[in-house]
């Protein structure tokens, strides 16, 4: 096995006793990114030297026998909305291009802390807005699955990297679902945490009510050793948890039985790929052998969820994209007259489609005359839903399972020209951004072509310890998490070569 092909724990481990160092794991990183790129595309920029230099900073704490952090030269690939001080930062946009952070975010500052080694910036959907990663300014990302078909987004650049073994480890940005959805695509393990958990200083926001940090991962216990490096109470973070939390990795290995495990009727409607609904119903039957209790639930507003995700997204990134106007960030459009023309032209040519889009429905959806027709409107559909959840809880479940994506990854170009079937790829993750509740995707399966299938488990506020402990308990039981992407769908279009894992 190479040591690329190495989860983040095995590689934290042997490194603290010796058997590997930085250096290496870091070089055959590299070197396979150098292999996949061209068709993946999964990074916009790869820091080979810098990414050299903090490999042998953890080799030498090692030699002088220091404690060298918990992620000691794990490499980990950070999306574009993540500031790291010294680096361009662009958030998959024209209109970011040639701004430098200043400072690094929070996430970034734990992760240095923690000894992991930074390989560059994930390619994303600009701003974060998209579910197939084609709407990026700097072209799309390939599924390691098959590099004709979409890994999902907005954060799938980074859930690529993971599966494609070019990074041991990613963090991600999840709005209605843009962790969880391409780690089901790609195949890999992504977890959205409780909305405060993670500090949300250094992200460039796309809607700050529903964004959060969380990490990807080989399998869960990546995921649980991530989430600890990266939670706590930032004083920078107003939203920010203020309450210490137990580890994570705790609640790995333990027993499930005697757990209720709650399954909405409403996951079972129209439009889900029958060997989703499939592969689903099998993994309800894994649960119960391991001793859960699997019941049906009601989630009765979750056919609203994507009507009110796309209101109140939308205004919120109305609001927060109003300070990319060419005057104190990267791009702006040469030859205009005056102020006025200066902001039309920088935004013009700055934003995609898809974001003018949006930032168009946010603006609307705020207006005077519609604002409580359509916004405060939605503020309240979020309320029904969090109560819907809430209940959920009261009823004794201690989690709730749905798929991740109706469907497995789609072909490249398939939805782009309707926004709402597009937008229908999140159906059934948006909620848990509204209700600000955790939740976890690992692998559940395979679905039409041998493409994977994501498994969602959701929990209670705070409740990441329920997710750690039924999605080990899964993991344990079934082998999907180890089966890795074939080799002919990383051949490049008319050569012979092709890539193994």
């Amino acid at each position: 096995m190479s040591l690329n092909q190495l989860t983040a724990h095995e590689t934290a481990f042997r490194l603290a006793r010796g058997e590997i160092t930085a250096f290496s794991v870091t070089a055959a990183c590299l070197e396979r990114i150098r292999k996949v790129e061209e068709r993946l595309h999964a990074f916009i920029r790869v820091d080979e030297e810098g990414a050299m230099k903090m490999a042998e900073a953890v080799d030498a704490k090692v030699r002088r026998r220091e404690d060298p952090g918990p992620l000691a030269g794990v490499p980990v690939a950070l999306k574009d909305n993540l500031c790291v001080k010294g680096r361009e930062i662009t958030c998959g946009s024209k209109i970011l291009k040639g701004f430098i952070a200043t400072y690094d975010a929070t996430v970034v500052e734990k992760l240095r802390s923690a000894g992991a080694v930074f390989l560059g910036q994930t390619n994303m959907d600009e701003f974060a807005m998209g579910s197939s990663n084609e709407n990026s300014s700097y072209g799309p990302v390939g599924n390691p699955w098959d590099a004709g078909r979409v890994p999902g987004g907005s954060s799938g650049g980074s859930a690529a990297a993971v599966a494609a073994d070019e990074a041991l480890a990613a963090l991600g940005s999840d709005t209605g679902g843009s962790i969880r959805q391409p780690a089901a695509l790609c195949g890999v393990a992504g977890m959205k945490p409780t909305y405060g958990r993670v500090s949300r200083y250094g992200l460039i926001a796309y809607a700050s009510s529903l964004d959060q940090i969380g990490p990807f991962g080989k399998d869960v216990e990546d995921i649980a050793l991530l989430l600890d490096v990266i939670s706590g109470h930032d004083p920078r973070d107003s939203t920010s948890d203020p309450f210490p939390r137990p580890p994570l990795r705790e609640c790995l290995g333990r027993e499930i039985a005697g757990m209720t495990f709650g399954v909405p009727k409403e996951c079972f409607a129209e439009g889900m790929e029958t060997e989703v609904e499939k592969a689903f119903r099998a993994s309800l039957e894994v649960f119960r052998s391991l001793g859960g209790r699997v019941k049906e639930i009601a989630l009765p507003h979750l056919s609203y969820t994507l009507a009110c995700y796309y209101i109140l997204s939308t205004a919120e990134a109305s609001s927060n994209l109003a300070r990319f106007d060419g005057v104190r960030y990267g791009f702006r459009a040469p030859g205009a007259k005056d102020l006025l023309e200066m902001y039309e032209a920088t935004r013009g040519a700055g934003f995609g489609e898809e974001v003018k889009r949006r930032i168009m429905l946010g603006t609307y959806v705020l207006s005077s005359g519609y604002y409580e027709a359509y916004y405060a409107r939605a503020l309240k559909v979020r309320r029904l839903i969090k109560n819907d959840f809430d209940a959920a809880w009261a009823d004794a479940c201690d989690c709730i399972l749905m798929p991740t994506s109706p469907t497995v990854a789609f072909k490249a170009g398939e939805k782009t020209a309707d926004p709402l079937q597009m937008y229908l790829s999140d159906i059934f993750t948006i909620a848990v951004n509204l209700a600000g509740l955790p939740a976890i995707s690992i692998p559940g399966g395979f679905g039409a072509g041998g493409l994977p299938v994501g498994l969602q488990i959701i929990a209670p506020h705070f409740e990441e310890g329920k997710i750690a402990q039924a999605a080990s308990a899964f993991e344990k039981a079934t082998d999907f998490h180890r089966q890795k992407p074939r080799i002919r769908d990383l051949r490049k279009p008319g050569s012979q070569e092709c890539f193994g894992f």
